[in-house]
């Protein structure tokens, strides 16, 4: 998941619920328009400096950050800060400005929180509840999942972020004081992994996937009335972002599942084409370069997948499985780490397989890179750091952190910022560490 791809899934447990239904039925969604929303403001995609995180996968929104980073760290090297974290979440810090935001849940009051931080102290600025009771028992949600998948999206004005709570999907604006300005039913939600995409801002819109087999859909909202602009129902559990794309000469929304790779117009929902591919389920956001997009997944079985973003035709695929991860395009070779710990490289054109490497897992994470250095952590809180490179492979360092690891670390202005949790005779606790020279 996005986790932001962070909804875990023991592919056991899936089969078993392919079996018995997954949780309390839904209405299908129904179809909105986006004619019906013609005379709302019309508002430009935001821009951020390099320095800043402002969404899932950074700036670019693939994983790419500006500048270098350590590449080796331990509790008494290389930390900047370390500060708790109340409650529990699989979210990645979104960093704009002085501020670090974060989602975070409350099992035991039954409280879904934004949180912001100070960046560079690590302080707890503001804490605001954005929904209290609604989860979900133990029984219905998996206990590897959290109750704060998604990604905290920033268009450097309003904070915005969708909880699954009461069987729905609700989408939320905060200002940056915290303060709640809006709140959107989007849909029915009923899944034993809770929801784990992200939202991803383009131009007026917030656009967030919310995948049930009971009826799910992808849905954008106006950032600034809440309204929304269109929804489109789509099939099958799922739990990848939507990510918009400039790609093949175009904007496109990029999203995989349901045994497809979809492309859709991000303005209206339109789709633009769809090429058979991946899997049922995915979690991982996909990735792209000037002509092809990538995907992996999932369950039932296993698929990379390489498209013509063009023509929506196949160019190549393989039998790896990244199921909750996603990838890495740097440079026109595709780089991945499955879930049992595989890194691989593959040439972006070709497909073919250019080295792999066994690192240990299992990895629910995704890849980050900078400066040609790739970061990616498993299960574990072991941190591997190796070269882009597609020529071989080159392990730079293993880092630990803690004892957990699910939060995709975010990469900003020479920092890491890596969300991890540590279990001891205190129990489990929750840590964000800022790691720099």
């Amino acid at each position: 998941m996005t986790r932001n791809v962070t909804a875990q899934c023991y592919l056991a447990f899936i089969a078993v619920l392919a079996l018995q239904g997954c949780g309390p039925g839904g209405e299908p969604v129904s179809e909105i328009n986006a004619t019906a929303a013609a005379n709302l403001p019309k508002l430009e995609t935001p821009t951020f400096p390099d320095t800043d995180s402002p969404w899932w996968r950074g700036v670019d929104r693939d994983g790419h950050a500006a500048g270098s980073a350590p590449t080796s760290w331990s509790e008494t090297e290389n930390i900047v800060w370390k500060v708790p974290i109340p409650g529990r979440g699989h979210s990645s810090p979104t960093i704009v400005g002085d501020r670090i935001y974060l989602t975070t849940a409350d099992d035991t009051q039954q409280v879904q929180s934004v949180l912001a931080l100070d960046r560079e102290t690590g302080d707890v600025v503001w804490q605001t509840p954005v929904h209290t009771g609604g989860f979900p028992t133990d029984s219905y949600m998996h206990p590897k999942s959290t109750h704060a998948n998604g990604t905290v999206a920033c268009d450097g004005e309003r904070l915005y972020i969708a909880f699954l709570n009461s069987d729905a999907i609700t989408m939320s604006a905060l200002d940056l004081a915290g303060e709640i300005l809006w709140q959107t039913y989007v849909c029915d939600f009923s899944s034993h992994y809770g929801h784990a995409a992200s939202p991803c801002i383009h131009q007026s819109l917030v656009i967030l996937a919310a995948e049930d087999r009971d009826g799910g859909c992808i849905a954008a909202v106006h950032r600034e009335t809440g309204d929304i602009v269109w929804r489109k129902p789509r099939g099958g559990e799922n739990y990848s972002s939507a990510v918009v794309a400039h790609v093949a000469g175009r904007d496109q929304l990029l999203l995989s599942g349901g045994d497809y790779v979809t492309s859709y117009d991000p303005l209206t929902g339109d789709e633009l084409w769809s090429c058979p591919g991946t899997t049922s389920t995915t979690c991982g956001t996909m990735v792209w370069d000037e002509e092809r997009v990538f995907a992996s997944g999932g369950f039932p079985d296993s698929m990379t997948i390489c498209v013509d973003a063009s023509t929506g035709n196949e160019v190549w695929h393989n039998g790896v499985r990244c199921y909750e991860e996603s990838m890495l395009v740097h440079e026109g070779y595709l780089y991945a780490l499955d879930g049992q710990g595989v890194a691989y490289c593959w040439d972006g054109v070709t497909g073919a397989e250019q080295w792999k490497e066994r690192l240990g897992g299992p990895v629910s994470s995704s890849l980050v890179e900078a400066d040609g250095i790739i970061y990616g952590a498993n299960e574990n809180s072991t941190m591997f750091v190796f070269r882009a490179d597609p020529t071989r492979f080159e392990l730079l360092a293993e880092n630990q952190l803690g004892d957990e690891s699910f939060a995709t670390p975010t990469i900003s202005d020479g920092r890491i910022y890596i969300r991890v949790a540590s279990h001891t005779d205190r129990g489990r606790e929750e840590f964000l560490y800022c790691v720099g020279e």
